[in-house]
């Protein structure tokens, strides 16, 4: 078992299970102390005590909270008495070197058994660092601007543009970027904002080794990181033990003073940089991306400056899910017109395959293909730019062994596979959706190779600059370092994977159709078509004239359980079908075995014989549950928006709610999908928190002399 190094005992060759949340030291512009018990006592201190309010860190431990004098004990017990589950801002007089002085800054609680509280003054007579500040009516001012600017944004791009100038115009820092990572943790630059003077990183990648992930953890525990000066010496904590707590040590994944690695802080040396703020992107509980700030001077922001920035990341976020859900909305759209094309085409020409090989381009062009394959039955089809038939065989034969449940995607399949090297000029990238589960059936979208440049900052291959394994530190040269990328196409977007997935969805449908409507004229092919029908991914039913259930898909007794005959509620759709519609929609709400209601839509088929008479019903049906989970979340939100409607007249928090009913518009009236209930689950998380954080940054912007 490999050990996991303490914090600033890492190098290069395990800096992924650096201890970083054990720092056990803060940077020193503030003050850290552990209380513990209902007296508040001081079982923790950092050293920045004896300088920033007179006490050695000695001193203080096992007294309480009030030796330090001022309200700090009163503000702290007021805090207490709420949920301080999550950081909660303070602002407290202190008595510090003899005098009261304001301080400003975090608590938190941990395990239920120790309160941490983070202090910074607010005095610049005791700041080490030039605190940047706006007051209070400008910086409403400022937030009001930047919100409506992120959420006019209806792209990605243009998100991440008016994040950057926002940010930058806010806090005055010498560089504003957006980083957003890749499927493998590849990090690039796709928004910039800057001082002229300063050389552009638009478009540079860093290699995902440069954020461990034990950092990308906790960049989604704790959303907001400043670094003041990058040249600080760390306060340490006195003791550095800490009895009873898990791992000895104070966990500091939450507290905004911790020290950052030593690594970290020579990689930023390294680049020049000397004073840093960084805010997370949250997206569905993933890391998305960073705002990054860079500033080549000591820099500092007040509490509130700080907050009303972690509010403005929440917005941020919040436009983010909106615009992806809006994308994911255009591919259903793209995805019903090629399904009324396949429809069509299929009853013209009576074969589905046919069909969908009849206009190349319409299959092309929704995911910028260059080449398409169908195998099905043991029958291949092309369109556009493809292998030759032994290179497809072996394409298709490898796909077969590829572990994937319905769609696979790879951008270099001479990496994933050197054996198909071959196939890179025109099927370097591969998009493929299953179309059976019992048999090698694949509709399989192709990109040629796409020779380009990638532009790195520094090279990615070189991280280590010495050859002591006990000196070895992150690279010091970032200069734009561009390599020629062979035997790859361009990667598919998860927009065009979203497509491919739902196509093939509709696609295995048709067929569905297609079989089912066969079964009902041939009796003669019943054995063969009925695995095809019985196994399909969708709840189906077939219908005899008479009612008597025919067929009944493993999806549908998976759904509501084993039946033997038709349910009472679908027998009461039959009857439309026999006043002359051909064709019937309906919502109905269905039961399981065990008594459970399941909304469901169902659209029936009534399939004539040559002579006009019915030769059977062919049913379909779809679960509501997700989609009725997305509206009473929809519901959920409105309510609690109407619970706000008394902070009317507030143009911020006014914009605030407009950017989250915006997003909940664009999650509730897109598409409806599976996270469509989480996603405005999480609106309305960040909707919450971000009103929290603008009611604290009113409070801190307060000019404290008036409570003095």
């Amino acid at each position: 078992m490999t050990a996991n190094p303490p914090f600033g005992k890492a190098d290069l060759t395990n800096c992924e299970r650096e201890l970083i949340h054990l720092a056990a030291s803060i940077q020193p512009q503030g003050i850290l102390l552990t209380l513990a018990g209902d007296d508040l006592a001081i079982v923790q201190a950092s050293e920045s005590c004896t300088r920033l309010v007179g006490h050695r860190p000695e001193s203080l431990l096992g007294r309480s909270v009030s030796a330090l004098g001022g309200d700090l004990e009163e503000r702290v017990r007021a805090v207490l008495a709420g949920d301080i589950t999550e950081p909660v801002t303070v602002r407290s007089l202190v008595h510090a070197r003899g005098e009261p002085r304001w301080f400003e800054g975090i608590l938190h609680g941990i395990d239920g058994r120790w309160v941490v509280v983070e202090l910074e003054p607010v005095d610049p007579g005791l700041t080490t660092i030039p605190r940047t500040d706006i007051d209070g009516p400008h910086l409403r001012a400022e937030l009001e601007r930047a919100i409506r600017e992120i959420t006019a944004a209806v792209t990605i791009p243009a998100l991440a543009d008016a994040t950057v100038h926002a940010f930058r115009r806010i806090t005055g820092y010498d560089r504003l970027m957006v980083y957003r990572f890749d499927a493998e943790g590849h990090g690039k630059i796709i928004a910039e904002d800057r001082d002229p003077r300063l050389e552009s990183l638009l478009g540079h990648q860093y290699p995902a080794s440069d954020i461990p992930q034990r950092a990308r953890q906790l960049y989604i525990r704790n959303r907001l990181r400043l670094l003041g000066d990058v040249h600080y010496v760390p306060a340490l904590l006195v003791p550095r033990s800490l009895e009873g707590a898990a791992a000895g040590e104070l966990d500091m994944s939450l507290c905004y003073l911790r020290s950052m690695s030593p690594l970290h802080l020579q990689y930023l040396k390294n680049m020049g940089v000397t004073a840093t703020l960084v805010i997370s992107i949250v997206n569905n509980g993933h890391l998305w991306g960073l705002i990054a700030a860079h500033h080549y001077s000591p820099r500092n922001l007040s509490l509130a400056l700080r907050t009303g920035c972690d509010m403005l990341g929440e917005v941020v976020a919040t436009r983010l899910a909106a615009i992806e859900n809006y994308a994911y909305a255009h591919v259903a759209l793209q995805v019903h017109r090629l399904e009324q094309r396949l429809v069509e085409a299929t009853s013209t020409d009576g074969d589905w395959r046919l069909a969908l090989f009849r206009n190349p381009w319409n299959l092309l062009r929704p995911v910028e293909a260059t080449g398409a394959v169908l195998c099905y039955q043991g029958e291949i089809q092309t369109a556009g730019e493809v292998p030759s038939s032994p290179q497809l065989r072996a394409l298709l034969e490898w796909l077969e062994t590829v572990d994937h449940n319905d769609v696979f995607e790879c951008a270099s399949v001479a990496r994933a596979n050197p054996s198909l090297s071959d196939l890179t000029p025109t099927a370097s990238g591969v998009l493929s959706v299953r179309l059976s589960s019992n048999s090698p059936d694949f509709l399989v979208w192709l990109r040629k190779e796409q020779l380009r440049n990638e532009t790195w900052a520094g090279d990615p291959h070189k991280p280590v600059v010495s050859d002591d394994p006990l000196t070895l530190s992150p690279r010091r040269s970032f200069a734009a370092w561009t390599e020629l990328v062979r035997d790859t196409a361009v990667p598919w977007s998860s927009a065009e994977v979203a497509l491919a997935r739902a196509f093939g969805t509709s696609l295995i449908e048709i067929i569905c159709r297609v079989n089912a409507v066969r079964f009902l004229i041939a009796d003669q092919q019943l054995s063969g078509i009925r695995a095809s029908v019985a196994t399909a991914k969708h709840p189906m039913l077939l219908v005899s004239p008479e009612g008597r259930l025919l067929v009944a898909s493993e999806a549908f007794k998976t759904l509501f359980g084993p039946i033997k005959q038709v349910p009472a509620e679908v027998m009461e759709v039959l009857p439309h079908l026999d006043r002359g519609r051909h064709t019937v929609q309906m919502r109905l709400e269905m039961r399981r075995q065990n008594g459970q209601a399941i909304p469901v839509d169902v659209r029936a088929e009534s399939v004539p014989s040559r002579t006009g008479t019915a030769l059977g019903y062919f049913l379909l049906f779809e679960d509501r549950t997700e989609y009725e989970h997305t509206d009473s979340a929809r519901r959920k939100l409105e309510q609690a928006f109407g619970a706000q409607a008394r902070f009317h007249g507030d143009d911020v928090l006014s914009a605030v709610q407009a950017s989250a009913s915006l997003a909940a518009m664009d999650i509730s009236d897109g598409h409806p999908n599976p996270t469509g209930a989480e996603l405005l689950e999480e609106v309305a998380a960040s909707t919450r928190r971000a009103t929290e954080l603008y009611r604290r940054m009113l409070d801190l912007a307060a000019d404290p002399s008036t409570e003095l």
